[in-house]
C-alpha cells in the first residue's frame, strides 16, 4: 500500500491486540507497510500465525505472542514478550525496527479485542454477560492503561480501538456484545479527555458487516442485511487499513476521541 510522507510510520512500535477477526492480518500489514514495527498480541496460536505471515516478506523486525490480555498474567506475559525482542540497530535512525529502551517505547496501540457474541438478553447467564465483558472490554481497558503509562512518560502515543457499529445501534440478540462495544467507544472518549495533555490521541475505528471473500456485487445484493447497506455491499479488511495508518499518524493531529465507521453508511442510517 503505498504511503504519503505525511502518514509515514517509519521508526514507530506498535503493538498490535487481536481476537482473531479477519481483519487482523490487514491491520498489522497496513501498520507494517506504513514503515512501523508491530507486535502481535493474539488470542490462539493460529491468529498469531495468520497475523504474522503477510509481514513474512517485509523488511523490518515484528513478533509475537498468544497471551491473554484480558487478565493481569496474560497482560504481564504479553510485554514481558514485548520487551525482551532484542532492539534493531536501524530503530534509532528512523527505520524499521524496535527500539532498545527499557520499558520499551510504544508508539502506536491497536486494540482488536471483540469476540461475538450473541444470543436472547432473558437467556443470557451472569457468567455469559461477565465473560463478554471481560474479553471486549477488560482487555482493552489493561492494554490502554499498562501502554498508556509508557505513552504518558514519553510524551507521545497513538491509541486506535476497533469497535462494532453496534456501540451505537441496536440489534435484537445483542446487547451483551453491543454493551461491551459501547464500554469500550466511552472509554475511547474518556481517555482521548484525560490523555491530550500529554500528546495521546485516542479514537475508535468502527467497522460494520465485513467478509474476507471477494464475493461477486450481484452475490451480495441477494442478501437482505446488504440491501440495507447504502453503498449496497459488505466490507472488506482492506477497507479499513489505510484509515488505520492515517489514524496512528502525524496527519492525525487534531483528531481525538472520535468514532470513525468503515461501514457502507450502514451507522448513518436511522
Amino acid at each position: 500500500m503505498p504511503v504519503l510522507p505525511e502518514y509515514s510510520l517509519a521508526g514507530r512500535v506498535a503493538i498490535l491486540a487481536t481476537s482473531g477477526g479477519e481483519e487482523a492480518p490487514v491491520l498489522a500489514q497496513a501498520l507494517a507497510e506504513a514503515g512501523s514495527a508491530v507486535f502481535v498480541v493474539a488470542r490462539r496460536q493460529d491468529s498469531l500465525e495468520a497475523v504474522l505471515k503477510p509481514l513474512s516478506g517485509l523488511a523490518g523486525t515484528y513478533g509475537g505472542v498468544v497471551a491473554e490480555a484480558s487478565t493481569a498474567s496474560g497482560l504481564a506475559e504479553a510485554m514481558r514478550a514485548f520487551d525482551q525482542i532484542p532492539p534493531s540497530p536501524s530503530a534509532a535512525g528512523g527505520q524499521r525496527g524496535v527500539r532498545g529502551d527499557f520499558p520499551r517505547r510504544v508508539d502506536i496501540l491497536v486494540n482488536d479485542a471483540r469476540s461475538q457474541f450473541a444470543k436472547p438478553f432473558t437467556d443470557i447467564t451472569p457468567e455469559e454477560w461477565d465473560a463478554v465483558q471481560a474479553r471486549n472490554v477488560r482487555a482493552t481497558f489493561l492494554l490502554c492503561q499498562e501502554v498508556g503509562r509508557r505513552m504518558i512518560r514519553q510524551q507521545y502515543g497513538r491509541i486506535v480501538n476497533v469497535l462494532s457499529g453496534l456501540a451505537e445501534r441496536g440489534m435484537t440478540n445483542s446487547a451483551a456484545f453491543s454493551a461491551s462495544q459501547a464500554a469500550v467507544l466511552s472509554l475511547t472518549r474518556s481517555l482521548a479527555v484525560e490523555w491530550g495533555r500529554q500528546n495521546i490521541r485516542v479514537n475508535a475505528l468502527g467497522t460494520g458487516w465485513f467478509t474476507g471473500a471477494d464475493i461477486p456485487l450481484e452475490v451480495q445484493r441477494q442478501e437482505l442485511l446488504v440491501r440495507y447497506i447504502p453503498l449496497r455491499r459488505k466490507g472488506h479488511p482492506r477497507d479499513i487499513g489505510p484509515l488505520l495508518v492515517y489514524l496512528c499518524s502525524e496527519a492525525c493531529d487534531y483528531s481525538t476521541g472520535q468514532p470513525v465507521y468503515v461501514d457502507g453508511g450502514l451507522n448513518a442510517r436511522p
